[in-house]
Order: C-alpha cells, then sequence, then structure tokens
C-alpha cells in the first residue's frame, strides 16, 4: 500500500496529497515533485499516512489562487480574474480560469509522485528563479509606467524549471496587456502567465503585520478564505466603524471568523434584544449584552439602567 504525503509549496498555502514512494520524509523535509506544469519545490507539511486514510489536503495540482471567494465580503466586488500565456509574441489565447479552491485533477486519479529529495542544486536553482523573479518584476514596473497601464504588479512567480513566469497584478477593472506580454516574452523568452487577483490574496501573498502586531493570519496558517461578513461584527458587539473591523487589506478582518461560531453559541442564551424580561427585583428591557461576562443590560425606567447577570433572568 502506498503512502499520502502533503506537500505545501508556498507559506500559508494549500496542502496538495503526493505519493511519496519510497522515500522517509519528516516535516519540513524539501522535495521535488511532479506537478502538471513540470517538477515543484515544496517542503513537507504533513507526515506520510496509507493513502485510503482520510487526508485534509487536495489531491490537486498545485495552481494560482486567482480572486477572493465569492461572498468573502460584503462591500467586494471585484472584476473576474484574467489570465494569458504565451510562448509567441504573435500568438495570445486565453486561459481557462479555475477556483483556487477548486480540483485540478478528477477525484479517484492517480496521485502524483515525489520525485526526491530535494539537493543543493535543487537550492542553488530555486535561488536562481528568486533573482529572475526579481529582475522580472523591476523590468515589467518599468514596461508597465511606460505603456501607463492602469495595474498595480505586486509579485513575480517563476516554475522550478524557469520556463514559465507568472506576474501577479491588481486592477480596478480589465486591463489590455497583450502590448506588455509581448514585452516580457521579447525579453525573458519563456511562457508568460498575467494573473489578477483580488486584493485579499494580494495581501496573503506579500505578507505583513496586522494591527494586532502579529503576522497576517492568511499569510501564516489560513489555507483558504472562509467568508466573512459585517453580520458577524454586529453578533460580537464590535464598533461597526470600517477602520476598526477592516483588515490591512481594506476587507473585514478574517479573524471574525474564528470566534464567530462561539458568540453564536452565546447569543443563543441570551433574550434577544429589546425584550422584555424579569428579575426578582427588576423588570425592563434588554438594551446590551455582554456574552463575555454573562451579564445583561436593562432599561427599567425612562433614564435609568441596571446591569444583571443571565443566570437572575427568571425564564417564564
Amino acid at each position: 500500500m502506498g503512502k499520502t504525503v502533503g506537500i505545501r509549496f508556498k507559506s500559508g498555502g494549500k496542502i496538495y496529497d503526493f505519493d511519496c514512494g519510497a522515500y522517509v520524509l519528516q516535516l519540513g523535509d524539501a522535495v521535488i515533485v511532479e506537478t502538471e506544469q513540470g517538477l515543484g519545490f515544496g517542503t513537507v507539511a504533513q507526515l506520510p499516512s496509507p493513502q485510503d486514510a482520510p487526508s485534509p489536503a487536495e489531491t490537486a495540482e498545485p495552481i494560482a489562487q486567482t480572486d477572493d471567494v465569492p461572498g468573502t465580503n460584503e462591500d467586494s466586488h471585484l472584476p473576474e480574474p484574467q489570465a494569458f500565456e504565451d510562448a509567441s509574441p504573435e500568438r495570445l489565447e486565453p486561459l481557462k480560469e479555475m477556483h483556487p479552491e477548486e480540483p485540478s485533477e478528477k477525484p479517484g486519479r492517480q496521485l502524483k509522485k515525489v520525485f526526491r529529495k530535494a539537493t543543493s542544486e535543487d537550492f542553488e536553482q530555486r535561488q536562481k528563479n528568486e533573482e529572475m523573479e526579481k529582475q522580472a518584476h523591476a523590468f515589467c514596473v518599468a514596461r508597465i509606467k511606460e505603456l501607463g497601464l492602469p495595474m498595480n504588479l505586486f509579485s513575480v512567480e517563476a516554475t522550478f524549471d524557469a520556463s514559465r513566469l507568472t506576474f501577479f497584478f491588481t486592477a480596478d477593472g480589465r486591463v489590455d496587456f497583450r502590448q506588455l506580454v509581448k514585452l516580457l516574452v521579447k525579453n525573458f523568452h519563456v511562457r508568460i502567465e498575467m494573473r489578477q487577483v483580488g486584493i485579499r490574496n494580494q495581501a496573503k501573498m506579500c505578507g505583513g503585520l496586522g494591527r494586532c502586531g502579529r503576522e497576517f493570519c492568511c499569510s501564516s496558517f489560513m489555507e483558504k478564505f472562509d467568508p466573512v461578513s459585517i453580520r458577524m461584527a454586529k453578533d460580537q458587539g464590535l464598533s461597526l466603524n470600517p477602520t476598526k473591523i477592516s483588515g490591512q487589506c481594506g476587507r473585514l478582518m478574517c479573524c471574525l471568523t474564528f470566534e464567530n461560531q462561539v458568540y453564536q453559541e452565546l447569543r443563543a442564551q441570551f433574550p434577544a434584544m429589546g425584550k422584555v424580561v424579569q428579575t426578582k427585583e427588576h423588570t425592563g428591557k434588554v438594551v446590551r449584552l455582554n456574552f463575555l461576562r454573562q451579564r445583561i443590560s436593562l432599561r427599567v425606567e425612562e433614564d435609568r439602567e441596571v446591569e444583571v447577570g443571565l443566570d437572575e433572568i427568571i425564564k417564564p
């Protein structure tokens, strides 16, 4: 029976299942794996386990994340991502877009294999790729300014064999970058792919520090974006000031989802806002709820409020 190992290609990225074969792998080991785009460089994120055992990783090939998950923010309505690739300046064909969470393989398809453990030559190749990415980024930014394109380039990624460069950018609308692609192909002589992504994906790929002083959740451990709504902030009794409940990306903070289920369970134990309740000493209308302290504020008179414990409420 073969064994499945979880491989991660980016920090905080999705984990993909691969057949580890006869290799004995430990967490953090660098490996070279087979992908649909050729060989890829990744690290072991989940220890090998029997292939018939359940695993949270996807049996899919790594693909670039393209945009925010639909419905993740009530105020985000970004244009659909664009992607083009070409090996010659004369031909430009649109690529079929795929949601980042959808598998690129059919269920039950045989897993790709771990090709080998990474060697010193592989680390050198990875370093060369990083230098190539820096050069490509600087060149592309200069060409964008020359062409006057309304786009913000923030990252460039090269495949392990340096046969393809993927340029990630954000823009308010769709961008005609055909002339830009021709200049990139002419300069680097590799396949060029342009991907327009949402602002949340930009924050995930670039990283940074949040208002809490810690590294972005999306770039450190979150593998996907869960839906976030303003209702979560209301349920948690937070101020609806956008500057206080928005992250560095300008969208609602992802951490609103972390405690949302707990607040929903706590809210089920409390009376609804505006309901008239009774205690041994008071009868009043519920005006505020403090879930963490298990306290309720009641308006007992026109200008008088009292705070009582949840256990003091007389249930009908």
